[in-house]
């Protein structure tokens, strides 16, 4: 089908985006450096650092990975940090240095985390003390040699690091004990490399930038290889949609959503360093008087979310009354966003909630509603630049306007497929370049999309991704369990949450055991919140759960 764009653009037809532009996510940063200089670049904790001072620390970090660890080109880097600014620093550093990096979730339990540090091979990690104890419980089972740890104020300066380090772990004893011999602090891998002349890595288009990952049917996550290159189309095709909305260097981003996710990675850290934005790391949004609080006397002209986050921010107390008077731009995403959420956002801030779509596979964004879009439509928007969208059915034949099928995407953003599993790459992007995305959506006349169902079972948490064959894996381990299905359930706060169906083995299983037991093995979003015992789970003939009949 044709690719439709904003109204502005002539005939109603969006351009093309030329990757060529950039030679890597290094060549966005230096470029956007020697443009920006002493600007703010991200700001946390009070303390802001300059694209400048990003240039200075990424360089010293990378000189330790390459210099001192003896990290090499292509080798993978976990982080596993909240929204600090240790994050940016870790990031383009370990880029710089040639690196691919394993964003990785810090609330991860012991299984999860060593699944993803065996699947991907990480070799070092970076991660924040408050969660060191869970690296060191699998760290033998993995090939990660170089540990660096970090406290939350670590670049926030003396004396006030000291003091708030000091609170986190003694006052409010936030950081359970660990042991991990021979890991480095943060601070001490930034004095060491300074010690070493910097020489940047060079890496090309093809060269993977991250191991994202996304959940998977068989209960196991998977990493999506994202090359240099697919985020480079990602950042130009978002810039071509801001258009001229957004000044670059002049920008105040709010960075609540948490960067290891693919989300804010692209739409926050990467594209904030693209136009020269300073970007504000929230680190505990979900603590709502404090984030207003430093909202307050703030000029933001740009927030990302989803649905969760608006819904809490237009309830917390003071918010209504912060400046929105620069706010241009606020965009959700990650799960549908609620008509009311949409509504009340817009009468409180006078700024449209513009709802966009996009999956980990696709570095991530697809479609987006226009930036000068005058009320909540309910659709996802318009493929972006350089994009190309249709919907199929089962027979992988496409389909006309209005008539609903699998949405299937195609561009320059599309993963070069899943880390060392080929079988799993072939089942959602062909020969051709077509990504199968597991949603049932429409294309109308104008080209706007609307997500009407998902093929796939996958249940979206908060804006996260979770697959039910995990839960229904972990449910099963507990020996009073017999057999488990889980689906998601709406929920006004999180727009689902985890349902499971359980078969008891033991009468004597009550729901608070066996929440417990889901407590310890899944991280927070993905443990079930509803629990109902039945006598038997609906199958199909070949004794597959019939989850479509848990749901009805």
């Amino acid at each position: 089908m044709e690719k439709i764009w904003l109204d502005s653009y002539p005939n109603g037809v969006g351009p093309e985006v030329d990757t060529n532009e950039y030679s890597s996510l290094n060549d966005v940063m230096n470029i956007s450096v020697s443009r920006f200089g002493d600007k703010p670049a991200y700001e946390n904790l009070g303390k802001v650092l300059s694209f400048n001072d990003i240039d200075l620390l990424t360089s010293q970090f990378a000189s330790y990975l390459t210099h001192v660890a003896g990290l090499k080109k292509g080798d993978h880097i976990a982080i596993m940090l909240p929204n600090l600014l240790q994050y940016p620093i870790a990031l383009f550093g370990a880029l710089r240095a040639g690196l691919t990096v394993v964003n990785t979730n810090p609330l991860y339990t012991d299984r999860e985390l060593e699944h993803q540090l065996k699947d991907s091979g990480a070799k070092a990690i970076v991660i924040l003390e408050n969660f060191a104890h869970t690296l060191a419980d699998v760290i033998d089972k993995t090939q990660v040699k170089t540990v660096i740890t970090t406290q939350v104020a670590d670049v926030v300066g003396f004396p006030k690091s000291l003091l708030i380090n000091g609170i986190v772990k003694y006052v409010k004893k936030m950081v359970p004990s660990f042991s991990l011999p021979g890991a480095i602090k943060f601070n001490q891998t930034l004095k060491e490399g300074a010690k070493f002349p910097f020489k940047e890595v060079a890496v090309g288009h093809e060269d993977i930038a991250f191991l994202q990952y996304t959940g998977g049917t068989t209960g196991l996550s998977k990493g999506a290889a994202l090359t240099h290159r697919n985020m480079i189309a990602n950042l130009l095709q978002a810039h071509v949609w801001a258009g001229g909305d957004l000044n670059d260097g002049e920008e105040l981003v709010v960075t609540a959503l948490p960067l290891y996710h693919i989300f804010a990675l692209t739409a926050n850290a990467l594209f904030s360093m693209k136009i020269g934005a300073n970007s504000m790391l929230i680190t505990n949004p979900r603590d709502m008087p404090g984030f207003v609080k430093l909202l307050k006397g703030r000029q933001f002209s740009y927030i990302t979310g989803v649905n969760t986050l608006f819904n809490g921010l237009i309830h917390a107390p003071g918010f209504d009354a912060l400046d929105f008077s620069k706010l241009k731009l606020s965009l959700g995403g990650g799960m549908a966003v609620q008509r009311y959420v949409a509504d009340e956002w817009k009468r409180i801030t006078g700024c449209t909630l513009v709802e966009a779509y996009g999956l980990t596979e696709s570095s991530p964004a697809v479609c987006i509603n226009p930036v000068n879009l005058k009320e909540f439509n309910a659709s996802i928007g318009l493929p972006l630049p350089s994009t190309e969208v249709c919907v199929r059915d089962e027979n992988n034949v496409e389909l006309g306007l209005n008539e609903p099928g699998e949405l299937c995407v195609r561009g320059p953003q599309v993963m070069k497929g899943y880390w060392n599993r080929p079988g799993e790459t072939a089942k959602v992007l062909d020969e051709d370049g077509w990504l199968k995305t597991g949603d049932v959506a429409t294309i109308d006349e104008k080209g706007f999309v609307k997500i009407v169902d998902r093929l796939k079972d996958m249940i979206i948490v908060s804006g996260f991704n979770v697959y039910p064959n995990e839960i229904e894996d972990v449910a099963a381990l507990h020996p009073k369990v017999l057999e488990a299905g889980a689906i998601g359930v709406q929920d006004d706060k999180s727009g689902e949450v985890v349902k499971l169906f359980v078969v008891r083995k033991d009468e004597s299983l009550s729901e608070e055991e066996l929440m417990e037991h889901c407590k310890s093995e899944l991280t927070g979003y993905k443990r079930p919140k509803h629990i109902a015992f039945i006598d038997e789970l609906p199958k199909t003939n070949v004794g597959k759960i019939l989850r479509r009949e848990l749901r009805d």
